[in-house]
Order: C-alpha cells, then sequence, then structure tokens
C-alpha cells in the first residue's frame, strides 16, 4: 500500500456536520452542505459560504509526499524535461472555508497541494518506477481572498489495489497558532471512470481493477469526497469546497513525518513511497500564486517517464 494512501482525519457528511456543530450547523444547513461537489461555479461557491463536505481532523498518522516546492497551477509537465503528462485535461478549482462559529467564511492564504498518478499509474519521484526527480502531477497554490485556488491537470489513471484518486492537502494555521494540516482524496464515480477510462491514453490498460466499493479508504467516507467533472469544450472541469474547523489542533504535527505501511485496501500493494523529503511548513508569506491558462487543447504527447 502506497503510504500516500494512509487517511488523515476524516470528512463529515452533512448529517453528521450539523450534529457536531450544533446552531453553528444550522447556519451551514442556510449555506447548502452538501455530500458531494455541486455544479455551481467555484467561484461564487467560497464565496458564498458553501461547502462540499466538512473535515474534522481526528488522527497524527499521514501520507508521506514529496514537497517538491512548485508553486504552480499548471501541475502536467516535469519542470526538468518539459516533457507533459498525456491524458484528458481537467480544471479542477479547490476552494476551502473556515468554520467560525456560526459562519463560513472564505480562508486566505492557505496552501493547497494535489498530486496523483499519471494515466499509466505512474507516481512521480517514486525511485521503484524510475521516475526519481521528476515531477509531473505535483504542485500547490494558496489560496485567494476568496478562498479558492486553481489547478490545471489531466484526470488520473489507476494502480493495483486502488480506486482513482486525487490526493489534496490543505496546510494553514490552526487558532492556536500552531500548523494544521488537513489530507485527504477526491474520487470519481464509477460511471464516470467507466467513460474516459476506455479512452486514450487510458485504455491500453483496461479498466480499473478495484472500484470505489471494494476500496478499504473510500468506505471511510469517500463518499463525501466524489468530484462530478463536466465537459467544457477540449476539458473537464471540477469544484470542490472544504470547511475547516480550525480550532480542532490534533492533526497540528507534520503529517508527512509519520508515514506507515498500513494494511491494503485491494488484491495487491501500491507503488513504493516516493522519495525526497517530507513537506515543510507554509511559508509565512505565500508566494505569489500563478494563473491557470486558458482552455488548452487536447495534449497528445507520451506520458513523462
Amino acid at each position: 500500500m502506497h503510504d500516500d494512501d494512509e487517511p488523515v482525519g476524516r470528512v463529515l457528511g452533512r448529517r453528521h456536520a450539523l450534529a457536531l456543530l450544533g446552531a453553528a450547523g444550522a447556519a451551514l444547513t442556510a449555506v447548502g452542505v452538501t455530500g458531494v461537489a455541486t455544479a455551481a461555479s467555484s467561484d461564487s461557491t467560497a464565496a458564498a459560504g458553501k461547502c462540499d463536505c466538512v473535515a474534522q481532523p481526528e488522527q497524527t498518522e499521514g501520507p508521506y509526499f514529496v514537497d517538491e516546492k512548485l508553486n504552480r497551477s499548471d501541475i502536467r509537465s516535469d519542470p526538468s524535461t518539459g516533457a507533459v503528462s498525456a491524458g484528458a485535461l481537467l480544471a479542477l478549482h479547490v476552494g476551502v472555508l473556515q468554520i467560525n462559529g456560526r459562519r463560513c467564511t472564505p480562508l486566505k492564504d492557505a496552501v493547497v497541494d494535489i498530486w496523483h498518478c499519471d494515466a499509466a499509474g505512474k507516481y512521480s519521484d517514486v525511485a521503484m518506477e524510475g521516475t526519481t526527480g521528476k515531477k509531473f502531477l505535483r504542485g500547490y497554490q494558496v489560496t485567494d481572498r476568496a478562498g479558492r485556488v486553481r489547478f490545471l491537470t489531466v484526470l488520473p489513471g489507476w494502480y493495483r489495489g486502488r480506486t482513482v484518486h486525487i490526493h489534496v492537502k490543505v496546510q494553514t494555521t490552526g487558532t492556536d497558532g500552531k500548523p494544521y494540516e488537513f489530507t485527504s482524496q477526491f474520487y470519481f464515480t464509477e460511471e464516470f471512470k467507466a467513460v474516459y477510462l476506455a479512452q486514450d491514453p487510458y485504455k491500453v490498460k483496461g479498466p480499473a481493477d478495484t472500484t470505489n466499493a471494494q476500496d478499504g479508504i473510500y468506505r471511510d467516507g469517500g463518499d463525501q469526497l466524489l468530484l462530478r467533472p463536466r465537459r467544457i469544450g477540449h476539458q473537464y472541469t471540477a469544484e470542490f469546497t472544504i470547511g475547516l474547523d480550525l480550532s480542532d489542533t490534533t492533526v497540528g504535527d507534520d503529517d508527512g513525518g509519520f508515514p506507515g505501511p498500513g494494511p491494503g485496501p485491494g488484491p495487491g500493494p501500491g507503488p513504493t513511497p516516493p522519495s525526497g523529503t517530507p513537506p515543510t511548513r507554509p511559508p509565512t508569506t505565500p508566494p505569489s500564486t500563478t494563473t491557470l491558462p486558458p482552455t488548452t487543447p487536447p495534449i497528445t504527447t507520451t506520458p513523462a517517464p
């Protein structure tokens, strides 16, 4: 099992969020807490205080990921070679909100990392897969005043024992002034996966060997983390907004410092953990964000090695 697959915290659905937050939950009802991503534009979702899920961290064990220090919105390429990962384009908009009493407000200056495997099921910077030193499909952005970040990537492939997923980590500061992290994963419906995995460059590997229902990580709240991409021109677009309770600082320690093998969720282990150092804390003054490029035509280049 890949160390990146270790879950951190739990994601609460609408009903559990309301029960936990009490009066604040009633306010969240008014702004529309839901269990899955909605079709509303991310530009209005975070600003309006609309959450797709409420994250309530409660664990310290977490994923070990490579802190490549890549502040970029387009994460498709490997900086060392310029090679662009092949696949169906995905514009991913992530909103981050802070739950504060009866209000859900946009969280500015949070560092949001995403990383995932390529169409062939390979992660960058993994020695066993021959990708040491490569940095494709990894990057971070810093939330703007509306609590938003935007990434341009490709839809991920799959590897043995896991359902298709994208990793996401949010780093900010808790109400006690200490570092705060929330790490989780985004998923896709079986219907959506069946369509795009049957197309180039994914079809050469065939259908994924593990469905959402068979994946042990997904079964622990994954239905609250579903992306529902929409086709717009030559690319897909998906949005997701996470509400964070920054007064719960039980995951204040660096998640990357506690890698662990854990039991495998599927029929076999995934790739070995990536090389590199655990993630650093968010900078006091985050680097300037980059701008999501305009709609790009389909990419036909070969996946990065």
